[in-house]
């Protein structure tokens, strides 16, 4: 593994501009559940599949009970960036990193000072009425019961692309900017199984892809580098 670290080293000192694209990986460290490891949210009782709640069906249909699992398992206002972020901040600030692409809805990239990142799914700390589009913070959902509305009587719902919904084009558009001119990619803590998502990286023409994930993924035998552990505690030993 000492190894490994020190070519991640070498890689990420030699390059000038690197993208990171990370999933829920990156924020299980934070102590926020991957809904696809064994023990997250995908193995857990709930009245219906999460991948049925989270849909933009089931959110027009029963908007009360998606509000129910919405605040008890999607936010998770204790959590804190990782070693992960804070790396990726700090090359940010020192020039290294040009974006982050990240499947992450948390917001932890920002808390931990990352400026240029793209949120493929949205995030739970903007929200804004159906009705009248007025913007509301996470406070809208936490500090409210039931199904959380706004003064003019409309429904509040999250910035957060549920199950059926389309990603914002803007964002995808900027994501695939900084994948296209980005001489380094490394990809960390995701599954590659989440599409539209993943598709994203197909557009990277750089030098050096370095895959970072406790599992094996489909890019594997794509990577020049390939760390099999988990992303915050390869972060802490970069320089």
């Amino acid at each position: 593994m000492d190894s490994k670290i020190q070519q991640l080293r070498e890689i990420v000192n030699r390059s000038h501009s690197i993208v990171f694209f990370g999933g829920a990986g990156v924020s299980t460290e934070s102590g926020i559940p991957d809904f696809r490891s064994v023990d997250g949210l995908y193995s857990q009782q709930w009245d219906y599949p999460p991948e049925t709640i989270l849909s933009h069906s089931f959110f027009m249909d029963k908007t009360e009970e998606f509000y129910r699992f919405y605040r008890a398992k999607m936010i998770c206002t204790s959590a804190k960036p990782n070693a992960a972020h804070k790396k990726l901040a700090e090359l940010e600030e020192k020039g290294r990193l040009a974006a982050i692409v990240t499947q992450n809805i948390d917001g932890l990239h920002q808390a931990a000072g990352s400026k240029r990142v793209y949120e493929l799914h949205g995030s739970v700390l903007r929200n804004h009425c159906m009705k009248c589009r007025k913007f509301f913070g996470l406070e809208a959902i936490t500090g409210s019961e039931g199904i959380p509305r706004c003064e003019c009587g409309g429904i509040i719902k999250p910035d957060v692309v549920l199950y059926e919904e389309g990603l914002d084009d803007e964002v995808v558009s900027g994501a695939v900017s900084a994948i296209s001119n980005a001489d380094t990619l490394i990809i960390g803590g995701t599954s590659l199984n989440v599409y539209p998502a993943a598709g994203l990286i197909r557009y990277f023409r750089g030098s050096s892809l370095v895959i970072v994930n406790m599992a094996p993924t489909q890019m594997d035998s794509n990577a020049d580098l390939l760390i099999c552990d988990r992303i915050g505690e390869v972060f802490s030993q970069l320089d």
